[in-house]
């Protein structure tokens, strides 16, 4: 039963693990679980480093960082995003997603094999467009000079967006993002070691829209994907 959550969740530690199980109808508590890894050598692979896609060295007025300060009670109250590269056989292309940080739910996405600013702010028109946010929303990211230009800038303005930013060189004012660039190489992007942009777009959608947002377990979630979480918290009778 372990080697089949695994086979379709091959990151997976012995947490989540032993919540899907239990979803699945198992009786089982985690340190069996733990136990029962550790003598199967059923443990998670090593990760590796990858590189970043941020450049902060730009003339471009910065946002205040404003994330710290929210209490969260619903969606579309404090969004963040991130950019990363995904290395092919012969290329690399760009990825762009915004995601709901009380959700943790990717709201909007972009691939291109150019890095400017159209990237993100298709990320960003999808985020628009899927959720429809009203006025007021908190839009986090690092000071790159995408997130800083003018004309990503306007985007937010004209939505009524509020702008924010992490502090220079500080990863962890962006952890919700940060900690989803991860989940998404190590779980995906290894996995399936890209060779052609067709063969990306064979299944990184799929991962994004099914998978992580509508199976992936999410341990700040309490082991609910986002889309289960935020039906269950908008619509407690369902």
């Amino acid at each position: 039963a372990i080697e089949a959550v695994l086979v379709q969740w091959p990151q997976y530690g012995y947490r989540r693990v032993t919540k899907e199980l239990q979803r699945r109808g198992t009786c089982v508590n985690h340190k069996r679980v733990a136990r029962i890894m550790r003598a199967h050598a059923l443990t998670r692979r090593r990760t590796r480093r990858f590189i970043g896609t941020t450049d902060s060295r730009h003339g471009e007025p910065v946002f205040p960082n404003l994330a710290p300060t929210l209490v969260l009670a619903g969606p579309n109250e404090l969004w963040v995003a991130d950019l990363t590269y995904i290395r092919l056989r012969e290329d690399f292309v760009f990825l762009a997603v915004i995601l709901d940080a009380w959700s943790r739910r990717v709201v909007g996405y972009a691939i291109s094999q150019v890095l400017d600013t159209r990237l993100p702010l298709a990320a960003l028109d999808a985020a628009l467009a899927a959720r429809q946010p009203a006025p007021g929303l908190v839009h986090h990211s690092d000071r790159g000079m995408q997130y800083a230009s003018t004309l990503y800038r306007r985007r937010l303005d004209t939505h009524g967006i509020v702008g924010s930013m992490s502090r220079a060189g500080n990863p962890y004012d962006n952890a919700i993002a940060e900690s989803f660039m991860k989940t998404l190489k190590y779980e995906e992007i290894y996995v399936h070691d890209y060779t052609t942009m067709e063969h990306l777009l064979d299944h990184l959608p799929h991962f994004l829209d099914e998978l992580y947002n509508r199976q992936r377990l999410h341990s700040t979630l309490g082991y609910r994907p986002p889309e289960e979480f935020e039906t269950l918290n908008l619509h407690p009778a369902a």
